[in-house]
This record gives C-alpha cells, structure tokens and sequence, in this order.
C-alpha cells in the first residue's frame, strides 16, 4: 500500500503529465525522447497492474527528457492547476443563495490533482491520459 504522501506525489505527477498532454494536444513534445518517456509513463498509468516505483521512474524519465530537449521547467515545473474562475458575487437580500463551483475532476481510477473550470451546459472537457470525459463536481472546502 502507498503512504498518502506518496499517493500526493503520485496524483500530482499524474496531473503535471495530464498537463502536458493537453497543453500539446496529446501529442507530447516535438522531441523523440520526450514522446517516448511520455508514452512510457501513460502506459503504466494506464495499466491495471504497475507498481508505484516504477511510476517514479518513467515519472523522472519524462522530467529529465523534457530538460535535455530544453525545457527547463521539467515536468512538475510545468502545472500549477487549473485556475478556478472566481463565483459571481451574490446579490444581497438574497438570503441562502451561496455561488456554486462546478469542476471537472480526474476521471482514473487513481485520480490526479487536475482541475478545470467547468460549466454547466458544456460537456466536461476530455481527459487526455485515461481518455475519458473528466467528471463535473461541484467544488467543495475540502479540495
């Protein structure tokens, strides 16, 4: 079993290489070595049985291809979660109404720290490491 501190880091790794593949639109990097890291590192997440200490090494493996290819932002360098729009502001003598924040989340098994804005007649926007629509939420204190 994974301490929680390694399911943070493991959720947070996963998030970052989410980011990047959305940024590139699932493409990966320009770099060879960096697509080949990156696949590398989708396949373990995607398969059903992995373990946690070769995550790391596919995760350190993309970290270190994107900072030979130029990047120097490495791979957690890159995410710093979505930004969450702020709610609108409540008309006063509106008692009970508070604004609601609807996300969309991870859709894996294992869900990554990523978050993105989602609204309510859009379809939530397309994971792109499980492939899956991610699912909407409304944010609450605790995230």
């Amino acid at each position: 079993m994974v301490a929680p501190e390694g399911e943070l880091q493991l959720a947070e790794r996963t998030a970052a290489l989410c980011g990047l593949l959305a940024e590139s639109d699932g493409h990966g990097h320009g770099d060879a070595r960096v697509r080949e890291a990156v696949a590398r590192a989708v396949a373990l997440l995607r398969a059903p049985a992995r373990s946690e200490e070769e995550l790391a090494v596919a995760f350190r493996a993309v970290d270190d291809a994107l900072r030979r290819a130029g990047d120097a932002r490495g791979l957690l360098g890159r995410f710093r979660g979505a930004p969450v729009s702020r709610a609108a502001v409540v008309a006063p003598g509106l008692p009970g109404l508070r604004p609601a924040i609807r996300v969309a989340l991870c859709p894996g098994e294992v869900p990554c720290t990523r978050r993105e804005p989602a609204r309510d007649l859009w379809p939530a926007p397309q994971c792109p490491l499980h492939g899956a629509r991610m699912r909407k939420e409304r944010l609450a204190r605790d995230r």
